[in-house]
């Protein structure tokens, strides 16, 4: 009697995000009976000196626009506040850092929240067409937002006679590829998964890995994954990098859920 064929290990849904927001994405992708890995690609700290980021929001009152740029920017500022200034407007690019918001008790009930209109295009330049830019004019704006980092939304909005000030909130930066990570990288990339992949950064430093880990076949590897995106421009980076594998599933966690289907 042949013996049985091997059975094939059980397909991966491998979650990218710091760890800090990929917990319930991997208890929602598991109750819909898949396997979840959580592999961050990004590591978040505070700021060293958080003293800029406490004065900025001291004078909140006076904002005519408060953005945050992530879910890890509206996680850090309310690390130092305790209630959000009546009357004061956010912009936001994704709708993780409106579940952030929502998660700190601000909804749309206690303030006017602007974000894109198109979910799948979560980005700078739709938070600023959702905008009345010239309303801002001689306006103080405040952005939140990590070390570094894009300069289009404070560029533009400067451009439209916004007073801008940024503010970095947290630190980012790749893991690095020890033994530990490498065993688990290499495991991954030797069958074929579903990755979800939540910025452009983290996905330029999956690759960063990948190339270390196999200078050889490490792309490879990476470009025969599925991968699972909120936003066009990580579609487009993904495609930049070879991957062929996208898709591009919008912005939110029942979105990301939907598209593993």
């Amino acid at each position: 009697m042949p013996a049985p064929p091997a059975r094939m290990p059980e397909r991966a849904v491998v979650i990218t995000r710091p760890r800090a927001q990929a917990e319930g994405l991997a208890q929602a992708v598991a109750a819909r009976g898949r396997r979840a890995v959580v592999l961050p690609l990004l590591e978040i700290a505070p700021v060293e000196d958080a003293a800029p980021l406490r004065a900025a929001l001291a004078t909140l009152a006076s904002c005519a626009l408060v953005v945050f740029v992530s879910p890890n920017a509206v996680d850090a500022a309310f690390a130092h506040l305790a209630t959000w200034p009546a009357g004061v407007p956010i912009g936001v690019v994704g709708e993780g850092s409106r579940a952030a918001l929502a998660r700190h008790g601000v909804t749309g009930d206690q303030a006017t929240i602007h974000a894109p209109q198109d979910p799948a295009c979560s980005d700078s330049e739709h938070l600023l067409a959702s905008l009345d830019l010239a309303a801002l004019a001689g306006r103080r704006v405040l952005i939140v937002r990590g070390d570094g980092g894009r300069a289009l939304m404070a560029d533009t909005l400067r451009a439209a006679g916004a007073l801008v000030e940024t503010v970095a909130a947290y630190r980012r930066s790749v893991p690095r590829l020890d033994a530990a990570l490498a065993a688990r990288l290499a495991a991954l990339l030797g069958g074929t998964n579903d990755w979800i992949i939540t910025s452009s950064e983290a996905l330029r430093g999956l690759a960063g890995l990948v190339r270390e880990l196999d200078p050889r076949a490490g792309m490879e590897a990476l470009r025969a994954q599925h991968l699972i995106v909120p936003h066009a421009r990580i579609a487009e980076t993904a495609r930049a990098l070879g991957c062929t594998q996208v898709t591009l599933a919008g912005s939110g966690d029942l979105r990301l859920l939907e598209a593993l289907h």
